[in-house]
């Protein structure tokens, strides 16, 4: 059953938060302190249980996802993850994929390939020790990303992309230096905008990397040119090396929106459902699941809540739009 929303799109992707937790404090992310205060982690009780998140992504392909992306907070602080993966591979015909800040790959990338994991995306935001430090506020230092990064490509969790969130002032320094590493390695780097998620990273429009200028500072180094996208509603725009070296990505939402071929419904770690990266409010799917509502009567919820909806935030971003309360990026994970 294939339902579109009020724009025309069709569901293609969930993207599943499993925990609030990180062992990371990116500042763009979750930061230690909000507003003065100390950042407040749910209850376990309050998270949906593997067999609730499996019965969600089962009924969601009824619609249309063909694609399920495992994230957090960091996926791989939630106890048996593993245990998770190997539910959902259960569902037939689905891309299981995960995003990961990669510090606990070097000892979970095996069960988790054996589980049945099948790519991964790792985020690392710069070369630099002290720039990395400063941007994950835990002093991790980037060879243990690196670790994670190896082990992931040691147990066949290919292809591995690599997001780099890039913001003014802190580490578009580290743009290049990141090319030149990842070139020739197989995996694919993506360069991302630092965007408005959230009310509690500090956003401000001047720190803004464009897109346009993060091509032009690497094809001045490393000429590349366009590459078309692997599938309708790609969100990064793809750009290959001349010299055959790879590719690399950007996903520009605050300078080149593409809310027009969005397929993206996001569920959050305690049962919400957010229809837009940019939501203001959730759905409550948890309140279903625990009442023993039906397959039917999730499916029927799902599909009314698809066919409502009509999100185009980075089309309409504004200075008014920006001061709205949205979810943090820490809640459903990017």
């Amino acid at each position: 059953m294939v339902q579109s929303d009020k724009l025309g799109r069709n569901i293609r992707d969930l993207r599943i938060s499993v925990t609030d937790r990180c062992n990371f404090r990116c500042v763009y992310c979750m930061p230690k302190e909000i507003f003065g205060r100390k950042y407040e982690f749910l209850n376990r009780s309050e998270l949906l249980t593997f067999e609730e998140i499996k019965k969600v992504a089962k009924i969601f392909t009824l619609m249309g996802v063909t694609k399920v992306r495992i994230t957090g907070g960091e996926p791989l602080v939630r106890k048996e993850i593993e245990r998770l993966i190997a539910m959902l591979s259960q569902i037939p015909k689905i891309d299981l994929t995960m995003t990961t800040n990669g510090a606990l790959l070097p000892e979970k990338a095996q069960m988790l390939k054996d589980a049945g994991l099948d790519r991964i995306t790792v985020s690392l935001d710069s070369l630099d020790d002290r720039i990395f430090m400063e941007m994950n506020d835990v002093d991790y230092p980037v060879s243990g990303v690196l670790k994670g990064i190896d082990a992931a490509h040691a147990a066949g969790l290919t292809p591995i992309k690599i997001n780099m969130v890039v913001k003014r002032g802190v580490n578009e320094e580290s743009i290049l230096p990141m090319a030149r590493h990842f070139r020739n390695s197989g995996y694919i780097l993506r360069f991302i905008e630092f965007m408005d998620v959230g009310t509690t990273n500090g956003w401000r429009l001047d720190q803004v990397v464009p897109a346009e200028e993060i091509i032009e500072l690497i094809d001045a180094e490393f000429p590349i040119e366009p590459a078309e996208a692997n599938y309708p509603g790609e969100v990064a725009k793809r750009w290959r090396y001349r010299d055959g070296a790879g590719e690399i990505g950007v996903i520009a939402s605050v300078t080149q929106p593409f809310c027009g071929a969005c397929s993206r419904i996001r569920l959050s770690a305690e049962g919400l459902l957010y229809t837009c990266l940019f939501a203001t409010h959730g759905h409550n799917l948890r309140a279903l699941l625990r009442d023993n509502a039906n397959d039917n009567e999730i499916l029927q919820f799902l599909n009314g809540l698809w066919g409502k909806r009509e999100d185009r935030y980075s089309e309409i971003r504004s200075s008014e739009t920006a001061e709205l309360k949205k979810v943090e990026m820490s809640y459903i994970g990017g």
